[in-house]
């Protein structure tokens, strides 16, 4: 078994990315050759998402194991608790140790629209958490990771409510965490102070997703419920309507971004690529020499 556990142990930052099952069938052609391109690249890990929008759901495994087996490039499939019930858990587990997938990322997830309130109230794990300790407790094989929040999880009633429930996912055998992307450090690193308190000793990859359009703001950002820095804001005004110069200023922003968190220390930096290699390239290229 290769736990990515282990990568945090080495004395150097953990760089990772983010790949989703495209939604549309007709783009899932051309997923195998963008994991090529990752996996020349050589980040310690890919996280593999359960499918843009519930669809396609079904690759992940597929999209999981070409990365794994023909790229040379460890995976960390999610899990979502909101869909599996006990057996379809074990049968997703069983599917993954297949493919050669040892690590999972345990996740509560988004309702399902054709879910009734019944049918929600009635879930065999409400929380995220309650997966990870059955999995932990019954197929020890895996490592699981868990996702945490800067500004905390928007269900949260503060951020030491939300801070204690990550107690909790530590306690239920979450080995290392990654974050939902921010873009205001401090609110990190605040966040790394609240696990301190609580004697959480999980390593945390930062999670950075460069904005490359003003059109995003609108579409991936918001719906993660992500503040906007003022610095960030005079750029999207000054660049956004400039589709060359917005990116170019996003990746910046990105990249001093992450070397900021790096000089502090970070354990890792999970960049939210949305499937675009290139954007992995440059933005790994410029702080793996910064």
């Amino acid at each position: 078994m290769s736990s990515i556990r282990s990568f945090y142990e080495k004395g150097h930052t953990v760089f990772s990315c983010e790949i989703y099952p495209p939604k549309k069938d007709e783009e899932l052609s051309d997923i195998n050759s963008k994991l090529e391109a990752i996996g020349a690249l050589k980040p310690d890990f890919i996280s593999v998402t359960y499918g843009a929008g519930g669809s396609n759901a079904g690759k992940a495994v597929d999209i999981a194991s070409y990365a794994k087996k023909s790229c040379s490039l460890e995976v960390l499939s999610h899990i979502t608790s909101v869909g599996f019930n006990r057996n379809k858990l074990e049968d997703g587990l069983k599917a993954f140790e297949e493919a050669g997938i040892e690590n999972v990322l345990a996740l509560r997830g988004d309702r399902p629209k054709n879910m009734t309130d019944e049918q929600y109230a009635m879930r065999d794990f409400i929380h995220a958490s309650d997966m990870a300790e059955f999995i932990t407790k019954n197929h020890p094989g895996f490592t699981v990771a868990g996702a945490c929040y800067p500004e905390k999880h928007f269900e949260a009633e503060s951020e030491a409510f939300d801070a204690d429930m990550l107690k909790v996912k530590a306690d239920a055998g979450i080995s290392f965490f990654i974050s939902q992307l921010f873009f205001d450090n401090d609110l990190f690193y605040a966040l790394e102070e609240r696990m301190k308190e609580r004697d959480i000793s999980a390593p945390v990859s930062a999670g950075i997703m460069p904005v490359t359009s003003a059109k995003m703001l609108g579409t991936t950002v918001s719906l993660s419920g992500t503040s906007i820095p003022k610095e960030l804001s005079d750029i999207i005004a000054r660049f956004g309507d400039n589709a060359e110069d917005m990116k170019k200023a996003g990746i910046d922003y990105a990249v001093r971004q992450a070397a900021d968190l790096i000089s502090h220390g970070v354990d890792g930096i999970h960049l939210y690529i949305m499937n675009k290699p290139k954007l992995a390239e440059e933005i790994f290229n410029a702080i793996r020499v910064s």
